[in-house]
C-alpha cells in the first residue's frame, strides 16, 4: 500500500463546478464537471479561489481516492501547502496541483521506480532541467505517482506498492507506465500530471483512462538535445483532460533556446485550418487485427475525420512488425539488464525475486542469453525502421496516420501484470502493444485522443502520429476533434465529485 502522510487541513473548497475559461484566448474550456489546469490557474489569478484552497482541495481528493485507486507512492502534502501559504507561486500555472511520475527525480522526494530494490532510496538532492520547468510554471507537486517497476510494463501493478486501479472500472488496468498519473487526472484528483513514454507509456494510459496524451519528438523538450539515437527512445510530457492544458504545458517545457533542434511550437490554441491527408491503419505491423471494439473506435475516428473534410485512405505500416517488435524487445531487455546489474552491484546483493519482479529478471536473463552477434543486426533493424517511418509520410503524401493505441480496451488487472510467467507474458505483450513503440524508435510525435467508449463504458483512444517535429499539427488536429466530439464532460465511476466536501466548501 502507498505511504501517504499529511498534517490536518483547514476546510477548503473542491472547485468542481463547470465553468467557462478565460485564461487561454481562442482555446475555449471544454464542457467539464471540473475545471482543467488552465481554468484553475485563471480562477486563482481572478482571486475566485486562493492557491492554498486549490492545493488543499486536491489533497482532500487525493486522500479520499487513494485507498480506492492507489495513485500515489509517496506524498509531499506538507511542502505543497507551505509553497502556497503566502500566495500562488510565480508562473502561468501558479498554484495548480500536480504529480510527478516516480521514474523521475523530484528534489526532496525519493525515487523508487516501482521497485522493491529501491525501497530505501533517500530523497533526491537534484532534479533534471525538464522537471525544473514544471516548478517554473508554478505547478505545485503533491507527490509521486505510481508506475510499474522501472516503467517496463504497460500496466501499473508493481509488487512494491500494489496495483493502481482504473477509475472507469476498478477491476481493470489504467495502463502504464504512467498509470498513477492517468488515474489521478481521470478521477479529478489533479487536472494534469507528469508522465514518461518509452514505448507508449503516455499514450497507453491516456487511451485506457479517457485522457489526452501526447508523446513529443525525440530531442524536442528541455534538456534532451543530446538524445539523437534510436536508443534514446524515452520522452516526457503530461496527461490531461483538455488539449489546451497539454499544449500550454508543452509550450512551457519545450526547448526554445538558441540552437534547439526544432523551431519552437509555442502555445497552440486553435484548430487545424487546412485539410489533411490521413493514413488509416487498423492491423498491427504483424498483420493482426485488434478487438472489434478497437476496430470500431479506429474506423469511427477515420469517418469523423472525413466528415471534417480530411482525406482518409487505408495504408500499411512501413516496417516488418514481427522483426521490429523482436528488435525492440531486445532493446527493452538490454535496459532492464543494465538497471538490474547497476542496482544489484550498488546493493552488494545478487539480483533475485526479493529485489526485482519476475518480468524484470526475465528480461535481464533474456538479454544475457542473447548472442553478441545478434545485437548489431537488431540495432541496425531499429535504425532501418526509424528511416522507413520518416520516409513513409512523403512517399505516400501523408500528413498524419491514425491507428489504434492498443489491441484491446483496458484489460483486467493481472492479465499483463508482473507475476504472469515470463514465457506467457511476452507473447501477450506483443499482441497487446503493437502500435506504439515504433514512434519512440523513430523519434516522432504521436497522440492518443479519447473519441470512443465501449458499451461497457470503457474508453478506447485513437492514436494519431506524424513525422518528427510536427507537434503543432497534432495539437491543431486534436483541438478540432475535441470540438467535434467532446470528451471532457464524461465522468468515470470513481471521481472527485464523489468526494465528501469540507464543511463550508463550495
Amino acid at each position: 500500500m502507498s505511504e501517504i502522510t499529511r498534517r490536518g487541513l483547514a476546510a477548503a473548497p473542491l472547485a468542481l463546478a463547470a465553468v467557462q475559461a478565460t485564461a487561454a484566448p481562442k482555446a475555449a474550456a471544454p464542457a467539464s464537471p471540473w475545471p482543467d489546469a488552465t481554468e484553475t490557474a485563471a480562477r486563482i489569478r481572478r482571486k475566485e479561489i486562493t492557491a492554498a484552497e486549490a492545493v488543499e482541495a486536491a489533497i482532500e481528493r487525493a486522500e479520499a481516492l487513494q485507498p480506492v485507486l492507489n495513485i500515489l507512492v509517496n506524498s509531499d502534502f506538507d511542502r505543497a501547502i507551505d509553497k502556497v501559504a503566502a500566495g500562488a507561486p510565480a508562473g502561468p500555472f501558479g498554484g495548480v496541483p500536480f504529480l510527478v511520475k516516480d521514474l523521475e527525480d523530484y528534489r526532496g522526494l525519493p525515487t523508487r521506480a516501482g521497485s522493491r530494490s529501491l525501497a530505501a532510496s533517500p530523497p533526491a538532492a537534484e532534479q533534471k532541467p525538464y522537471i525544473d520547468a514544471f516548478d517554473r510554471a508554478g505547478l505545485v507537486t503533491l507527490g509521486k505517482s505510481a508506475t510499474p517497476e522501472f516503467g517496463l510494463l504497460p500496466s501499473t501493478e508493481p509488487l512494491a506498492t500494489g496495483a493502481t486501479h482504473n477509475p472507469w472500472d476498478l477491476t481493470r488496468s489504467p495502463g502504464g507506465s504512467s498509470g498513477g498519473s492517468a488515474a489521478a487526472v481521470a478521477s479529478g484528483v489533479v487536472p494534469v500530471a507528469h508522465g514518461t513514454d518509452g514505448g507508449g507509456s503516455l499514450r497507453i494510459p491516456a487511451s485506457h483512462c479517457g485522457l489526452f496524451g501526447l508523446k513529443p519528438s525525440r530531442g524536442r523538450m528541455i534538456g534532451t538535445r543530446g538524445d539523437t539515437k534510436v536508443t534514446d527512445y524515452a520522452v516526457q510530457h503530461v496527461l490531461s483532460r483538455s488539449v489546451r492544458d497539454s499544449a500550454a504545458v508543452f509550450a512551457l517545457t519545450e526547448d526554445a533556446a538558441a540552437g534547439a533542434r526544432y523551431a519552437p511550437v509555442g502555445l497552440v490554441s486553435t484548430p487545424v485550418r487546412r485539410k489533411l491527408r490521413v493514413g488509416l491503419v487498423v492491423e498491427d505491423g504483424r498483420g493482426h487485427s485488434p478487438s472489434p471494439e478497437v476496430v470500431a473506435a479506429t474506423e469511427g475516428a477515420g469517418k469523423l475525420l472525413e466528415s471534417l473534410g480530411h482525406h482518409v485512405e487505408p495504408t500499411r505500416w512501413p516496417v516488418d512488425g514481427g522483426r521490429f517488435i523482436q528488435d525492440f524487445l531486445l532493446l527493452w531487455a538490454s535496459d532492464a539488464a543494465r538497471t538490474v546489474e547497476e542496482i544489484a552491484k550498488a546493493a552488494g546483493h545478487r539480483p533475485d525475486e526479493t529485489m526485482f519482479e519476475p518480468f524484470t529478471l526475465g528480461l535481464a536473463e533474456m538479454f544475457r542469453k542473447t548472442p553478441a552477434s545478434v545485437l548489431g543486426p537488431a540495432l541496425q533493424g531499429l535504425q532501418a525502421a526509424a528511416l522507413a517511418y520518416d520516409t513513409w509520410f512523403p512517399a505516400h503524401l501523408l500528413d498524419v496516420v491514425i491507428s489504434p493505441v492498443l489491441s484491446t480496451p483496458p484489460p483486467l488487472l493481472g492479465e499483463i501484470g508482473p507475476s504472469v510467467p515470463f514465457e506467457t507474458l511476452v507473447p501477450r505483450l506483443i499482441d497487446y502493444v503493437g502500435y506504439t513503440p515504433l514512434h519512440n524508435i523513430a523519434g516522432a510525435p504521436a497522440i492518443s485522443v479519447p473519441l470512443y467508449w465501449t458499451e461497457a463504458g470503457l474508453p478506447v483512444g485513437t492514436q494519431i502520429a506524424a513525422r518528427a517535429g510536427q507537434e503543432r499539427m497534432l495539437f491543431e488536429l486534436a483541438y478540432q476533434l475535441e470540438q467535434a466530439r467532446p470528451w471532457a464532460q464524461r465522468v468515470p465511476g470513481v471521481h472527485a465529485l464523489s468526494v465528501r466536501r469540507s464543511p463550508g466548501a463550495a
